[in-house]
């Protein structure tokens, strides 16, 4: 791939990815309806809110220019969120229609991170 498609695509699985991490952020801060299904999952009520800064934070560092391995680590912290997600769902009983959404976008999120590791190495 020549740089301009890896950067191409690059920002185009990152944006797409931080805009999803980003709106369900924001609706874990202020919708009624996730406060109820993290109950469902199983998870108080503080969890929601701290999750929803540590998205913010992570999807900031994705999008800003941020050292390196600050930005591996928000790669690292999303993969643990979407695999918890996926878990959750899971055990709760959800089912794998609940439980495909995480894995849809940890798929989003490995493609970006790819790209990001071979960007690195030109």
């Amino acid at each position: 791939m020549t740089t301009k498609s890896l950067n191409l695509t690059y920002w185009i699985t990152t944006s797409t990815f931080c805009l999803m991490m980003a709106a369900s952020g924001v609706l874990y801060l202020t919708s009624i309806g996730f406060k109820e299904r993290f109950a469902h999952l199983g998870f108080p009520s503080y969890f929601r809110i701290e999750l929803a800064l540590f998205k913010l934070a992570g999807v900031a560092v994705l999008l800003l220019p941020f050292p390196r391995f600050l930005k591996e680590w928000a790669f690292a912290g999303f993969f643990i969120v979407l695999l918890s997600a996926f878990i959750a769902h899971l055990a709760s009983g959800d089912g794998p229609k609940k439980a495909m959404a995480p894995v849809s976008m940890t798929v989003l999120l490995a493609v970006s991170y790819m790209v990001f590791s071979m960007m690195g190495r030109k």
